[in-house]
């Protein structure tokens, strides 16, 4: 490549270099097609892309050209081993003129006889994307056009690689919450629900859940969590904590027992990870829930004649945030006949411009004894209103059936 090209010409050649978009190609088949034109441009064998995976500190190959066999082998490289891998650290371009066992980690590069390789950071904003790198056969003294070439080049693809890869993240979110709340209410004898989720306009979906399940001996039970975060990792908690939550309900009969196995389960696995969770057991008379919180927003009960209160129920430490096995409580709450109980995560009741506290007595103010369905959509009007969320939102009401008359 010439050594006077100035940054318009770079310019231009990189426009060559990522060519006409087509819009029937996934983004993996888009770089192999610009790797190969990378490769005629400037003249080397190989042209490679690793992807950056931050939870596991290390680049995975996701395209290449004249070594496919890194992407068809699943080459990973630790960032700070090799080549790749102090591009990646020190986020500083990286020229080789010797490519062996000394100096790549990734035995499939010496294999093919590289002798020259250029390696440069891909780097959109702040954030690693990944490496770009090519590689000659024969010796080649890359210059500052080619290192400026390339650069400009990744710049370019790690934008276009950031953007995909938060369209996946979100396609994939959507698809895990779908498929892990209930997709309908259940028929329950003595029992009517209504709920709502609805993903926060600013955060996006994220690791708020409800779940009702029916239990041995006639049992309901009744959980309302969320995981701190967004975005696909809390989902994935999320569908982890719920279906733990949904064996050890299986095995325990006390809500405080299962929130205390949940506690264990997150410590133990789920490093790092939060939420607060309220899990409620209504027996088989559904005259009464026994309730447990783990560091949850109290439900508030409304009974017939009456205005909604805050249920008092003591808020135990949050699940994965103890040391130890704190003592987990359990209250007893009545049901009469025709009472509705709403379960709901912070979303509702929180706005930057209105204290919880606020929110949470505008909440009891709104529940009354009615049907679940119809309270739902009074409780959004009331506490969402025309203003889109800024977290997510998860609420489920419900109603004990009114003993008819003469029943």
């Amino acid at each position: 490549m010439s050594r006077s090209l100035g940054a318009h010409d770079r310019l231009r050649l990189v426009e060559t270099i990522i060519g006409a978009p087509a819009g029937h190609l996934v983004l993996a088949e888009v770089l192999v097609e610009t790797l190969q034109r990378l490769r005629e441009v400037m003249a080397v064998d190989t042209a490679t892309v690793l992807r950056y995976q931050p939870s596991a500190r290390q680049l995975v190959a996701f395209a290449a050209a004249g070594i496919e066999e890194e992407v068809h082998q699943g080459v990973r490289i630790p960032v700070g081993s090799g080549f790749a891998g102090r591009v990646a650290l020190e986020r500083v371009p990286v020229i080789l003129d010797q490519v062996d066992e000394t100096t790549v980690v990734n035995s499939l590069l010496w294999e093919r006889g590289l002798h020259s390789m250029l390696g440069v950071p891909m780097i959109a904003g702040s954030e690693l994307v990944g490496v770009l790198h090519v590689g000659s056969v024969e010796p080649r003294p890359f210059g500052e056009p080619d290192v400026a070439t390339m650069q400009l080049l990744a710049d370019r693809l790690a934008t276009a690689i950031q953007l995909e890869a938060r369209e996946e993240n979100r396609t994939a979110t959507v698809a895990l919450q779908r498929s892990l709340l209930p997709s309908s209410l259940p028929e329950v004898p003595g029992l009517s629900f209504g709920a709502r989720y609805v993903p926060g306009a600013e955060t996006g979906l994220g690791g708020d859940w409800y779940d009702l399940f029916t239990l041995p001996g006639d049992r309901i039970g009744v959980v309302m969590g969320d995981v701190s975060g967004h975005g696909l990792d809390a989902a994935v908690i999320m569908g982890r904590l719920r279906s733990a939550l949904r064996a050890y309900a299986l095995d325990c009969e006390s809500p405080a027992e299962v929130l205390a196995k949940l506690d264990r389960k997150a410590n133990h696995f789920e490093h790092g990870a939060m939420a607060t969770v309220a899990y409620g057991i209504i027996g088989p008379g559904r005259e009464a829930v026994t309730l447990s919180l783990a560091g949850h927003l109290p439900p508030v009960l409304a009974v017939p004649g009456a205005a909604g209160r805050l249920v008092d129920v003591p808020p135990d430490p949050p699940i994965g945030l103890t040391i130890g096995e704190p003592e987990r409580r359990m209250t007893i709450v009545d049901l009469p006949p025709g009472s509705v109980l709403a379960f709901y995560t912070d979303g509702l009741v929180e706005r930057r411009d209105r204290p919880v506290d606020t929110g949470m007595r505008l909440l009891a103010d709104t529940v009354y004894a009615g049907e679940p369905e119809r309270l739902c959509a009074q409780i959004m009007a009331a506490l969402i209103g025309g203003r889109a969320a800024q977290d997510d939102v998860a609420l489920l009401t419900i109603q004990r059936r009114a003993v008819p008359a003469g029943g």
